[in-house]
């Protein structure tokens, strides 16, 4: 792979190196640890990878991280899997998240906004005031530190204070939003078993009120655990039979009481898309949490009291949980929840603009409907105050770095980052003291020993291979629940190369240190020899303007041929004539490579997502092998299972 972007899209200049805090950590931790003093952020990386646990210790001084039992070491055992961080050490997450309250008890510590766009805020005091309250009568149910505390919520203050309560008491809190339907929600929640399910009656989106209170009641039937229901009236019905009133829960004047726990004591469960199976229930640790999120937020994303954080999100997603961190930092949070694009495509800018969001984080996707739809963000709205526009989900296409370049302003620092549910968090993404060069991730995380390995298991540079990450990082899981032997967790990272973990993303490191994100390994394109990610035809095709999304599947054919259809879901008015289909190849064929144009190009009703929105490739690539629609994909964990039967039809007919 040759560079193509030798000159960067944006330089971060000289004050805003000055000012940022990983600069400020750099300097402090060459003082203090021996962290190289020059070099900037290239050397203090290499330094912290090389020298792990002084690194990860020097950053919990300089976050001023309390522990309230002191750790033996940092690095107990650094195998994969199975590293010990911090053994000894017992603090708690809530506790760090709510420290602002004791400094800035008036100030903001959430923005609350809905359809109307108004933001309303919670104070910290507020804040810690509920968490308080709700934290004593959880303790009061019987919820003891191990249980597990289910939300059924959207994106709203409740779900915080629910979530930081459970942390309080040393309890492990598990969301679902409530979109998710009742399948979905019980193929997450039965494998955890809680005692206390949190949830709405209903919720808005797109102008529409979603009565949600017979799912509730089958979620209550069906989870036999339950101690207690909480009901929190967001459509302003009366509660159930039997269920808790949030607002009595909530009522107490009462200061927190933080359980202390150990450092890797469960936080939280995540759960994996689960297309193909039951979702895998990622746990993931207190302690390693509060870290890696005050690593990313505080140094990657340069977030302090001064800011304030938007990311468009839903409790059923990792970057919920990220958001929520941001309180970690003594940021104000913004928290929105609603239809993306509702009234308007433009929705999201609108409500950057009048919460004041200084870093606004969306998904690759929303940027490009926004190019498409010809939305002017800078022209219309008051975006002074944001610094950084960071996108996750699918890698940003080169369009969509230049066309936020063009169209919020030349000086706006933009972060494509690239992680995973897995880990909470990111392996590279933003760094406010590097330059960003068009699609292109500025550099690995700092602590993260991230490189591009080839099918032997070697490292290349300037070269497609296998995302991987040789060391251990706090927010890997510490298990995954109901795997007592550890198979499924070994299966899913540690299976290919043993010791290092394989996220399944194909890569490129540049020679310049920088991350070029290239999809998912295990739905690659691979025609004579030749590999391609997803993501670099459905960034060379969906820039046509009859083109709202595509879906591209490799499948190797029984008599060793190669079959590569590529689906298209037209915009509305537009059809797929031979003129079309002609720029369609052209495009690919100029654009990435003769060999990646499609054998066939096929119209279809629509593409199907997972239920956090991401484009579902090997499940469909298994239909069109004959799979079974039962056997290829997890109904519940589809956005539209209805699409689905389009490919199994497809299959039936060529087979």
């Amino acid at each position: 792979m040759t560079i193509l972007n030798p000159e960067p899209l944006w330089r971060p200049d000289p004050q805003r190196i000055a000012q940022a805090q990983v600069t400020r950590f750099q300097a402090w931790a060459a003082d203090q640890h021996g962290a190289p003093s020059e070099g900037g952020y290239p050397a203090l990386h290499r330094w912290s990878v090389d020298e792990l646990d002084t690194f990860w210790e020097a950053l919990t001084q300089w976050f001023d991280v309390r522990f309230s039992a002191p750790y033996t070491r940092v690095l107990g055992d650094r195998s994969m899997p199975g590293a010990q961080w911090f053994p000894g050490a017992t603090l708690n997450y809530a506790e760090h998240a709510l420290r602002a309250a004791a400094t800035r008890p008036a100030e903001p510590a959430l923005l609350y906004v809905d359809e109307t766009h108004e933001p309303s805020p919670v104070t910290w005091s507020e804040l810690r005031r509920q968490v308080g309250s709700l934290a004593a009568e959880l303790r009061a149910l019987g919820v003891r530190p191990g249980d597990r505390i289910s939300g059924y919520l959207p994106n709203i203050p409740q779900a915080v204070v629910a979530l930081l309560a459970t942390a309080a008491v040393g309890g492990v809190w598990t969301s679902c939003a409530p979109d998710f339907g009742a399948r979905s929600v019980l193929d997450r929640f039965q494998q955890v078993e809680p005692v206390v399910l949190f949830t709405v009656d209903g919720y808005r989106y797109g102008g529409k009120e979603h009565d949600r209170r017979d799912v509730v009641a089958e979620l209550r039937a069906e989870l036999p655990t339950l101690r207690a229901v909480v009901h929190i009236p967001l459509l302003g019905t009366e509660p159930p039979r039997g269920a808790l009133e949030w607002s009595a829960l909530t009522a107490a004047d009462e200061a927190p009481v933080f359980e202390q726990v150990p450092f890797d004591h469960p936080l939280w469960v995540l759960y994996s898309s689960g297309t193909t199976g039951l979702p895998k229930a990622i746990v993931q640790s207190q302690g390693g949490i509060l870290v890696e999120h005050l690593k990313q937020l505080g140094l990657h994303c340069d977030l302090g009291p001064e800011d304030r954080f938007f990311w468009y999100t839903s409790t059923g997603w990792m970057m919920w949980n990220f958001l929520v961190s941001g309180l970690l930092t003594g940021t104000t949070i913004v928290l929105y929840d609603g239809s993306p694009g509702y009234p308007d495509t433009a929705a999201q800018w609108r409500i950057a603009e009048r919460t004041g969001a200084t870093l606004y984080g969306t998904s690759a996707a929303y940027v490009m409907a926004c190019r498409k739809a010809e939305v002017h963000p800078s022209r219309d709205f008051d975006l002074s105050k944001v610094q950084c526009v960071a996108t996750t989900g699918s890698p940003l296409p080169p369009d969509g770095f230049r066309w936020l370049h063009d169209e919020v302003r030349e000086n706006l620092w933009i972060a494509s980052v690239s992680g995973g549910t897995d880990v909470c968090s990111c392996f590279a993404g933003a760094v406010p003291t590097l330059p960003v060069h068009t699609g292109e991730l500025q550099a690995p995380g700092l602590g993260t020993d991230l490189q591009s390995w080839d099918a032997q298991g070697h490292p290349v540079i300037d070269e497609v291979g296998e995302l991987v990450v040789t060391n251990p990082m706090p927010s890997m899981p510490v298990r995954f629940w109901n795997d007592p032997d550890g198979s499924r967790y070994h299966d899913s990272y540690f299976d290919t190369y043993p010791g290092v973990w394989r996220h399944g993303d194909w890569i490129t490191v540049t020679s310049r240190g920088s991350i070029v994100i290239h999809g998912r390994s295990d739905s690659t394109l691979n025609r004579q020899g030749v590999r391609m990610g997803s993501a670099d035809i459905y960034e060379v095709v969906e820039r046509l303007p009859e083109i709202k999304e595509s879906l591209v599947i490799g499948i190797e054919q029984p008599d060793g041929g190669y079959w590569m259809p590529l689906f298209v879901h037209l915009a509305p008015g537009a059809a797929l004539d031979e003129a079309l289909l002609g720029r369609i190849k052209q495009a690919i064929r100029e654009q990435l490579s003769p060999r990646h144009i499609p054998d066939e190009v096929i119209e279809v009703p629509g593409v199907p997502h997972t239920l956090t929105g991401k484009r579902i490739e090997v499940p469909v690539k298994r239909l069109l092998q004959g799979t079974p629609l039962e056997k290829a994909v997890n109904p519940g964990s589809i956005d539209n299972l209805d699409l689905l039967h389009f490919y199994e039809n497809l299959a039936r007919e060529r087979a």
